[in-house]
């Protein structure tokens, strides 16, 4: 009574399940194309390995020295900077949509957010960690 009285009707349990079966099989046709694609790949291509083609290279061009080496945190920081003024433009962008709706307590907010995040460009600038050299 209480389906019908809200206007849905109510299905059996086995029905409901038998929802699931559909996506059920789609997962199983995908997972089983990948495995024919992934045997069929390693039946039909060339495999003829060589000591030059498993020498590790990078840009085309052949390793020199050790594999493992140091980076400078410069560059760390540098992305860092990256990402921070990435974030400013995702919160500026929402916040002149909305200005006229926040008034000036929103302008306020923004200025000091800015102000934030010019005192960090302050820093890393007197730091001279935006020099690249």
């Amino acid at each position: 009574m209480l389906g019908s009285a809200l206007g849905k009707t109510f299905t059996s349990v086995p029905d409901y399940y038998s929802s699931y079966g559909v996506v059920l099989a789609v997962v199983a046709a995908g997972a089983i194309l990948v495995a024919v694609a992934f045997t069929a790949a390693r039946l039909i291509a060339p495999h003829r390995p060589s000591p030059a083609k498993l020498t590790t290279y990078e840009c085309g061009i052949d390793p020199v020295g050790e594999g493992w080496s140091q980076s400078q945190i410069r560059y760390y920081v540098f992305a860092l900077l990256f990402v921070m003024f990435d974030v400013e433009a995702v919160f500026i962008f929402p916040w002149a949509v909305r200005l006229e709706a926040l008034q000036v307590f929103g302008l306020v907010e923004m200025i000091i957010f800015i102000f934030i995040l010019a005192l960090g460009l302050l820093y890393a600038w007197r730091k001279r960690v935006l020099r690249w050299v």
